[in-house]
């Protein structure tokens, strides 16, 4: 039993954990409205700038996560000016703040959940939605009712897949709210942390299976979901 005293996780690295496990589920839960509009918007709509919103989606996947953090800060700290009109309006704060840590973790995995509701939404067959119109049935009512329940199991997949993102999330989240113990270090923050110090390689180990069970985790959870909201939807 004494060969597994290493396992054991110190006080430090459960508040890691948990911070973790809050952050990633506020960012997911804040983000999925807005994901849910942009990708209707992208599946749906035809205006003029719909290419430029596709790139704006889909930009924290091509730039580096350190310039998304530094963009970050420069816009929501304290100096910054939503940071400033926030934190005079609202009270709210996000730099070096948990609340910032979501605030990143949401922006790097929400292309993801916007693409995985934006393929639902263009596989669902859009002579459904037009049989339920003709029969008087609001556009509300249309989305309620037939669209909603038909990308169900994309927009389950997309938020199981921006919380296994933001549970992995570093380099914006570093650079925008650093990696204070108790506040913003979060698991990968903490492993980043361990490997910093000499004899810390068994701490970045114990917090490494931790993440690697946690993401595998999200991943089973967001195939077992999609399948039975499908079976669901087939009525099968």
């Amino acid at each position: 039993m004494a060969t597994l005293d290493w396992l054991a996780l110190s006080d430090a690295e459960w508040t890691a954990i948990r911070l973790s496990l809050k952050v990633s589920a506020v960012a997911m839960l804040a983000s999925l409205p807005l994901a849910l509009l942009a990708a209707m918007a992208l599946a749906r709509g035809r205006f003029w700038g719909r290419s430029l919103l596709n790139g704006l989606v889909h930009l924290p996947l091509i730039l580096p996560p350190v310039v998304t953090g530094f963009l970050l800060l420069i816009l929501f700290g304290r100096r910054g000016p939503v940071g400033t009109f926030l934190e005079t309006y609202t009270g709210l704060v996000f730099s070096f703040r948990w609340t910032g840590a979501a605030l990143a973790c949401a922006v790097m995995g929400f292309p993801l959940m916007v693409r995985s509701i934006r393929l639902s939404i263009e596989a669902v067959d859009g002579r459904l939605e037009q049989a339920a119109a003709t029969l008087g049935a609001s556009p509300a009512w249309v989305f309620a009712t037939i669209t909603l329940p038909l990308i169900l199991p994309g927009i389950i997949a997309g938020m199981i897949l921006s919380f296994a993102k933001a549970m992995g999330e570093f380099g914006a989240t570093i650079t925008f709210v650093s990696n204070i113990p108790g506040e913003t270090q979060t698991l990968s923050a903490a492993i980043y942390t361990f490997t910093q110090v000499p004899g810390g390689d068994s701490g970045a180990l114990r917090l490494t299976l931790v993440s690697v069970v946690l993401s595998m985790a999200a991943l089973l959870l967001s195939e077992w979901l999609a399948t039975a909201a499908a079976r669901r939807v087939s009525g099968t």
